[in-house]
């Protein structure tokens, strides 16, 4: 999903004053609900540590050892081993007591961690409650600084994205991972005290389509219209219709970028570049497919030409520059679903969040995980 303002994770060590941010933590955490599994590192060496007295099992739940507070350990792989010490099992464990927290690689994650040896790699899997992982997703998706109402619309849509994931999966090691291929999730340090209100004051509310959880995108803006979703993706879905955003003045709403055709050769791997024209557009301007011209003529679907030139959005005009092409476009994002700054403009109009909710997702039910 789409991040929408700058990084604002809190480095912590485990020599430094991180221990009042941990109790101030506890104070704040929320029942237990649902079960996620999250990839959250994968790395050929992993530093772990506690916050708490932790117990290192096996896959077969047989104790290996202990961790005592700011004690580190460092787990590393051999082909399809984890080793730790004398240790090589297949599976790692590491199960903080009294509720405490897990220190992987550079932050603090709530729940337990599972470490699994994966193509000479070390694979960490955050197995977290529900409602705590969305404390940390809605700091990192969405500035806790928005409007209450924006904040509570967007829980619900990261919650019930996090519960189609789980459902849908077929990946049997985990069911999301930490990037923005899935939702960010950087652990404690994406937790706020109007992170926790957002997710508390929506616990468990999800949006349904005929009784199950609807893939719930979102984006940071779409520049005046979201998209129907089978124009930007594969399959039409009934809920993800295109409608008027009011994102108007948000800062991402236009924007330019300016390419020189050294730039977009080496970029686009064509040599001779001589001409770049969208091939095919949705009815709201976003670019599908672009013809370009070189030494070869090929057709690049959007999606892949925005990557390799990573620009903000699919919606954009090119024109011809004494040097190269300027692009100039509206919104961030791919355009699906909830538009944030949308959100955040009904938001400050007055509108509570299941109205911004039924307005960007059509024809859902509100209802809660489990009914």
């Amino acid at each position: 999903m789409t991040n929408i303002h700058p990084d604002r994770m809190i480095h912590l060590s485990r020599q430094t004053g991180w221990f009042s941010l941990l109790l101030w933590l506890l104070t704040i955490a929320p029942a237990q609900c649902h079960q996620l599994r999250v990839a959250i590192a994968s790395k050929i060496s992993l530093d772990l540590a506690a916050s708490t007295p932790a117990i290192i099992t096996d896959e077969r739940d047989r104790q290996l050892g202990a961790l005592q507070p700011q004690q580190g350990l460092v787990a590393t792989v051999s082909k399809d081993r984890v080793v730790v010490g004398n240790n090589q099992v297949t599976q790692l464990w590491v199960k903080p007591q009294q509720g405490g927290y897990i220190w992987i690689s550079d932050r603090w994650y709530r729940g337990t961690v599972r470490v699994i040896a994966t193509k000479n790699r070390l694979l960490a899997i955050n197995h977290v409650d529900l409602e705590q992982y969305l404390s940390s997703v809605l700091g990192a998706e969405m500035s806790p600084t928005f409007p209450a109402e924006a904040l509570k619309a967007q829980a619900v849509a990261a919650r019930t994205y996090a519960l189609y994931r789980s459902q849908s999966t077929s990946n049997k090691a985990f069911d999301l991972d930490s990037t923005q291929a899935s939702q960010v999730y950087p652990g404690l340090s994406g937790e706020s005290e109007p992170t926790q209100a957002a997710v508390n004051a929506t616990l468990g509310q999800i949006m349904t389509y005929q009784g199950k959880p609807i893939l719930a995108a979102f984006h940071s803006s779409s520049g005046g219209h979201t998209e129907n979703v089978e124009d930007i993706w594969s399959a039409r879905l009934p809920y993800l219709r295109g409608v008027p955003d009011y994102d108007l003045g948000s800062p991402g709403y236009e924007w330019t970028q300016t390419f020189t055709t050294a730039q977009l050769s080496q970029s686009l791997k064509v040599q001779q570049l001589r001409s770049i024209a969208p091939d095919r557009t949705t009815p709201y301007g976003s670019v599908v497919s672009l013809n370009i011209s070189g030494n070869t003529t090929k057709i690049l679907p959007g999606s892949q030409f925005r990557t390799a030139l990573k620009l903000r959005s699919l919606r954009f005009t090119i024109s011809p520059t004494p040097t190269g092409f300027l692009f100039t476009g509206r919104g961030y994002g791919h355009g699906l679903g909830m538009s944030q700054w949308g959100a955040y403009y009904l938001a400050e109009q007055g509108q509570k969040y299941p109205s911004i909710l039924a307005h960007y997702y059509q024809g859902v039910e509100l209802g809660r995980v489990g009914d």
